[in-house]
Formats: structure tokens, sequence, C-alpha cells
């Protein structure tokens, strides 16, 4: 069968995702954003943070292995001297950054996040997300945070803890309070986490989403319950509420003819064969996509039109087909 790569509609980077969580009282490390040397800089100098953080801002994963054509080796570096973070964001900003997710070439990057650097004393992982199963939000948790929860759940699966929550009631004080239990916080840490996972399920309700990953979950050596890093995925279909959010959707490390698509409310996915697929319905699609693999072809691209078609949308499918030279 053919594998196609699941992209959300909306991309976030991560300081986008970070202050989502905080304009919502969820406690991150403080950070600021720059697009040039000079405001990174300035920004580490702002923090007057004991150790700084310096992440190159691009949607694929595995920064921190990743390589700059500028000859930079690691999208991410940890340093004490706000000058040093000058010198890393000039061989940051403008420069491609390559990674097992990126193309070939890299991606740009065109901001940095200085963020301040924060000890973690031990972290744990908890998950909103909606769960079809239950008709509803659930709440997943583990001790074990920092590492891939799948390889938990087939590791260990007695550390791996599910509630779920009633859409009608809300999530209630015993329910999260049980969660900072079973994540491992004791004492006064219990409380403070259970008001943070109050508040993400309050932010997962707010903006529509779908899922609130963080991992980790953790606490510092001063007693500080932090969401240290998270993913938000949101529903689509809430666009129309949720303008504000939808407005800062990162478009540019998309394939141009992915955006050009997505203007006529057309859904792309660039594949590497040279035989187009023109479809109307995702499950027609994908069933075409394998036909075309079981009889030794390949797929160049999955290119569904969707439900309520217009003459002028498959004028442009057709203009988008003919336009890609792998298609032969």
């Amino acid at each position: 069968a053919v594998q196609l790569t699941p992209r959300r509609w909306l991309n976030l980077q991560e300081y986008q995702s970070k202050k989502i969580m905080a304009d919502h009282g969820v406690t991150v490390q403080r950070f600021f954003v720059a697009d040039s040397a000079n405001d990174a800089l300035e920004a580490a100098q702002r923090l007057k943070a004991k150790e700084i953080v310096l992440k190159a801002q691009i949607l694929a994963g595995g920064r921190g292995k990743g390589v700059f054509n500028s000859g930079l080796k690691g999208g991410v570096h940890l340093t004490k001297d706000p000058k040093i973070v000058e010198q890393l964001a000039k061989q940051m900003i403008g420069y491609n950054l390559s990674t097992k997710q990126t193309p070939k070439d890299g991606v740009m990057v065109k901001k940095v996040m200085v963020a301040e650097a924060l000890n973690i004393s031990r972290e744990t992982y908890f998950a909103i997300l909606m769960d079809r199963a239950c008709n509803g939000p659930v709440m997943v948790g583990s001790p074990q945070g920092g590492v891939d929860i799948e390889e938990v759940a087939v590791t260990s699966p007695e550390l791996i803890f599910k509630e779920e929550i009633d859409i009608f009631e809300g999530m209630k004080d015993h329910q999260a309070f049980q969660m900072a239990k079973n994540l491992g916080f004791k004492g006064p840490l219990q409380q403070q986490a259970a008001d943070q996972i109050k508040k993400l399920y309050n932010l997962f309700l707010k903006i529509d989403a779908t899922q609130v990953e963080v991992n980790p979950f953790g606490e510092t050596p001063e007693g500080q319950v932090v969401c240290f890093d998270a993913k938000i995925n949101f529903d689509d279909n809430a666009e129309f509420r949720q303008k504000e959010i939808f407005a800062m959707d990162d478009k540019s490390e998309n394939e141009p003819i992915e955006n050009e698509a997505a203007k006529h409310d057309l859904k792309y996915i660039g594949l590497d064969g040279n035989i187009a697929c023109f479809v109307n319905g995702a499950g027609l699609a994908m069933a075409t996509c394998d036909i075309i693999s079981l009889n030794g072809g390949k797929p160049a691209n999955f290119l569904d039109l969707g439900g309520g078609v217009k003459e002028a949308q498959v004028y442009q499918a057709f203009k988008l087909l003919t336009a890609d030279p792998k298609v032969k």
C-alpha cells in the first residue's frame, strides 16, 4: 500500500505553541523570539538567565542533531554567554537546517527562540486528546516522561494512566489531583501539577484542540512544575471561530504546489512517482494510488477534490497536475 505522509493543516512553530499556552496561564519557560543576530543578543541580555537555550525555529523534528549549510552543527544550543548567542544566531538565521525530517537541502531558518534554560529534576508525560471510543476527551499520563510514549506503552504498560473526562461536566478537581498523583508529584508540587492539568484542559477546550501533548511535563529543582515542550493539534473545522490562531499558520515550509492547492480548497500530497492521481474522495484516492502501485506504477501525487466540487476547482486541479514536472 502507498504510504501517505500525514500533515497537519495548521502548522505552528514551537514559540507560537508556547505563547498560546502562556496566554492561558500554563507555565512555560521565559523566552523571546528573534529574527536577527542582534535581536538574539538583546533577547539573551533581557532574559538575565543563568543559562540560555537557543533553538532554531522550523517545523521539522530532529533539530538538535541537524546541520546548517553555514557549517554549524545542531539547531539547539546551550550557553551562559549572550555574546555566544549572537555568534550562534549569525550561523542559524538565513541558513538552511537539514534534519532527518526535512528535504535534502534543508529548511531556511528565519527565526530563533531565545529561552531561559531550566534544569529538570524529574520528567513526566501528560496529554489530553479526543478519543472516539469514549466520545470525548481523555487524559493520558505517565511518570516516565521525556521518551517516546508508545515505547513506554510497550515496555511498561502499567506506567500509563488514562482518565476519561465527561464533556458535559468537564474535568473534576479530584480527577486532576489523581492524575498529578499518578504522575508521581508529591507535596506542594501535587497541587501545582493539578492546577496546570486543569489549565491545560481549559486550553484544550477554548482553542478547539484535538490533542495537547506535553513531554516533558516536569519539575525543576526549585520546586516549579513546567511544561517544557508541547505539541498542539487543532480541529480544522473550527477555523471559523479560531481565526487568530489559524492566522499564525506557517505555510512557508510547505511545497509551493501544496499552498497553491490549499488556496482552492484542494487536498494535495506530493509523492515521488510519475502518474498523476485526480480523484473525488479520499478513500477512492488512496485506493487508486494502491492500484497503481500494485500494478508496477508509482503515483506522483494524492489530489482529492472533496465534496461540493466546482468547475473552477477542476480547472485549477488540472493546472496543478500539468505543471508538475514529475507527471508523465
